[in-house]
């Protein structure tokens, strides 16, 4: 056996012993990545992999700019928000000009999770209703009141099945499988329901739905969807953590795209390239209800932190990053529909920008969800150096939102593969 096999039984042997059984090992295989760069990852035997699937190093795996204002920073000066220091209002400010009025202030905290816990916080302070509505599949992070009100979690393997009384679940709006439903009409059903029975305190809900399955908003959904859930006395809350900061391509938030501003947005992921921060913003009436008990957070919004999260903004607007998510991500679709034509398996292509599924079914008919079939091809592009995974509640979806320093090249490897893959099956 040779060093690097040695090495990584080693390891495997080390996370038998010391983690917990939850947490699994991506790509089907144990892959032992030692180095990252821009799209890439390397592993120790020297494949390199071109990752399809990070969307938390937006900006690339190690990206030279973002590590130098990071360890700068660190060299020079980390502490808390208690005291004043120009890097946190700079920071606060410069991501409260890429929001709509009245979205102007801003808290920093260091997780997704973190960030819509405390969303759910300010709309409860201020409407005095701890109900909350949320869309079939979705999930929202790992906290105990997160994972209550995830359908992703509480109805998938070890949930309760069913939600908690306190969370009142709209159907998913998912066009493809949905056909002609009325999935406005089911959504206002629900909230008008709640309202009746206990109140609503807020609407969380992401603005491209990820694990529900890659899946756009319906034209048309968002806004008088809001109209109703604020109509019932609750706040909107729109979740960026995974679709935020360009990744979309035409704006800096997906929820723009449906003409509506959220009461509440809250950021994550992509916020530090890898780094863990995270924002909430919202409305200074909605921040006047929350101060009556003092919020702190020991991490969030240190001068490293703002310093990695201004170096993030700064290569998305000089690499006009959210550019190349609208280029590359058109090119992607364009490729992927003309691979359905030839592969009827693909039963629907999906998303926006470089947040794109695309969903394997075995009739196209019948829909017959073709998981294994999608499983299998994650597998063959893995053993030819690219990363893919599946998602969606039927596990049938293979999603794209790769790091956004893509190149024309990628999509061109990735799409003859996926070819030849498809052609496999």
């Amino acid at each position: 056996m040779n060093d690097e096999g040695r090495r990584l039984d080693e390891l495997l042997a080390a996370r038998e012993k010391h983690l917990g059984k939850a947490l699994s090992i991506a790509h089907g295989q144990p892959l032992h990545i030692v180095r990252g760069e821009m799209q890439y990852l390397f592993a120790d035997d020297g494949t390199r992999y071109l990752d399809l699937v990070n969307n938390v190093c937006h900006v690339g795996h190690a990206n030279p700019r973002v590590v130098a204002a990071g360890a700068n920073q660190m060299a020079l000066l980390n502490t808390n928000t208690r005291y004043v220091y120009p890097g946190l209002t700079d920071y606060l400010e410069r991501l409260a000009a890429t929001l709509p009025e009245p979205l102007s202030v801003g808290f920093l905290v260091n997780s997704g999770s973190e960030a819509n816990e405390l969303a759910l916080r300010l709309a409860r302070c201020h409407t005095g209703v701890r109900d909350v509505v949320v869309v079939e599949g979705a999930y929202h992070g790992n906290t105990g009141q997160l994972v209550d009100l995830s359908p992703y979690k509480f109805r998938g393997p070890g949930g309760a099945g069913e939600p908690e009384p306190w969370v009142h679940v709209m159907p998913l709006p998912d066009v493809y499988r949905g056909g002609n439903r009325d999935f406005v009409s089911e959504a206002i059903e629900v909230i008008e329901q709640a309202e009746s029975e206990t109140g609503i305190g807020a609407l969380l809900i992401e603005s491209m739905l990820s694990c529900g399955g890659q899946i756009p908003l319906p034209a048309g959904y968002l806004a008088p969807v809001f109209e109703s859930v604020r109509a019932a006395g609750g706040v909107c809350i729109a979740d960026e953590v995974q679709v935020g900061f360009g990744r979309v391509g035409d704006d800096m938030w997906a929820f723009t795209e449906h003409d509506v501003i959220p009461d509440i947005v809250t950021m994550g992921k992509p916020i530090g390239n890898g780094h863990p921060m995270a924002a909430v913003f919202t409305t200074p009436e909605i921040a006047s209800s929350f101060e009556e008990m003092e919020f702190f957070c020991t991490f969030g919004g240190n001068p490293v932190s703002c310093a990695t999260g201004m170096a993030v903004l700064d290569e998305i607007e000089d690499r006009d990053l959210m550019g190349r998510a609208r280029d590359l991500g058109g090119r992607f679709i364009e490729g992927l529909r003309e691979l359905q034509l030839r592969h009827p398996i693909i039963g629907d292509v999906r998303g926006r920008g470089l947040f794109l599924g695309f969903e394997m079914v075995r009739d196209p008919d019948t829909l017959e969800p073709a998981a294994d079939e999608a499983q299998a091809l994650v597998d063959f592009m893995r053993d030819r150096g690219v990363l893919m995974s599946t998602d969606g509640p039927l596990h049938n979806v293979i999603k794209i939102k790769p790091p956004m320093v893509l190149n024309e090249e990628d999509v061109e490897i990735t799409l003859s593969l996926l070819d030849e893959g498809l052609t496999s099956l």
